[in-house]
């Protein structure tokens, strides 16, 4: 399906995501004035490692650092709810805090999850936990508690969060300060919308004709925007098959999260192939095509950043991955050369 979206970089931010409730700009502005505040440190052992901003925090322990991580599935919930069908929610939850592990070379040891509801149903429970327990198994990782809150008045449906717990030695966690200009970038495709921009996505879904809506494909809109998370575990792999300089889920704020990692720029000259849902979402709400890759992973669900000659060994054990873009000394998220703002 091509992407017909329209192609201006620069965008009014009345447009788009935050015309569909959800302003990125400001988002990212509370999370600063919330950090600001988080001034204690405990005393004693088990000291943090590095500052926020990254994607989990890091705990000292011992020659090993412990990492934790906490997510949710977010509105992608009500799409769940509208086709009542809850049975691949729980892997995204699982894949939403697992990538951002991965991304550290971190690997995901036990998780938690958290379920708040207006009120108890035993088929969603159901399906969520089958979610949850193939999460846990593409993850390599255990299931070793939750909690489940009623809420009636403060929830209208069912928010479906977790957290992560890691574990990595000191030495071989990956944290993008090697990253310099002239590294690639080598994406790895993603599998849809993953668990980011439902807002947007939902907001053009239901203007235009509904989650029954069928694409060229054969496939239901509501089916599309329910294809769960990838796990990237094999991220793992690669950062012991080969230099790694940086990793980047691409999750909410799209090509903004390379920003993450270092203070010199990402540009994504290449960029892969757009999933027809992403594109049907770009087409049918005339999203200009900067917005998109500022909301969106469009396609490119996960990303090495490495030195040339990593490139073959990291294609032999991540082989869909693809090079897409290249480090340069400017700072910012770019796409073919235009700055993403």
């Amino acid at each position: 399906m091509s992407s017909g979206f329209p192609r201006s970089v620069t965008m009014s931010n009345t447009e788009g995501y935050a015309a569909a409730g959800v302003d990125i700009d400001l988002e990212a502005a509370g999370v600063r004035t919330l950090i600001e505040q988080l001034t204690f440190r405990r005393s004693g052992a088990f000291q943090t490692i590095g500052k926020s901003g990254h994607f989990a925090g890091l705990v000292e322990f011992g020659d090993m650092a412990l990492a934790l991580a906490v997510d949710g599935v977010g509105t992608k919930m009500l799409v769940a709810d509208a086709l009542e069908n809850w049975s691949t929610v729980g892997i995204d939850c699982i894949a939403m805090n697992v990538n951002d592990l991965f991304v550290m070379n971190i690997e995901p040891v036990a998780f938690v999850d958290y379920i708040a509801c207006n009120e108890i149903s035993l088929d969603k429970m159901r399906q969520i936990g089958e979610g949850l327990n193939e999460g846990a198994r593409l993850a390599n990782m255990n299931i070793v508690g939750g909690e489940t809150a009623t809420l009636k008045g403060l929830v209208t449906g069912l928010d479906l969060a977790g957290t992560c717990l890691g574990v990595q030695q000191k030495d071989r966690i990956v944290t993008g300060e090697k990253v310099a200009p002239g590294d690639l970038i080598v994406g790895v495709p993603s599998t849809g919308v993953h668990s980011n921009g439902y807002t947007l996505a939902r907001k053009v879904a239901l203007e235009h004709g509904g989650f029954d809506s069928v694409l060229p494909s054969g496939r239901t809109v509501g089916e599309a925007l329910l294809t769960p998370t990838r796990i990237y575990l094999e991220a793992l792999d690669a950062a012991a098959a080969c230099e790694v300089h940086g990793m980047c889920h691409i999750t909410g704020g799209g090509l903004l999260n390379f920003t993450r990692l270092s203070n010199y720029g990402f540009d994504i000259t290449d960029p892969l192939p757009v999933p027809e849902i992403l594109a049907w979402v770009g087409e049918q709400g005339e999203i200009a095509e900067a917005e998109m890759y500022r909301t969106f992973n469009m396609g490119m669900g996960y990303a090495f950043v490495i030195p040339e000659e990593s490139l073959p060994a990291l294609k032999r054990v991540v082989p869909d991955a693809e090079v897409a873009g290249v480090v340069v000394p400017e700072a910012g998220a770019y796409l073919r050369g235009e700055r993403i703002r």
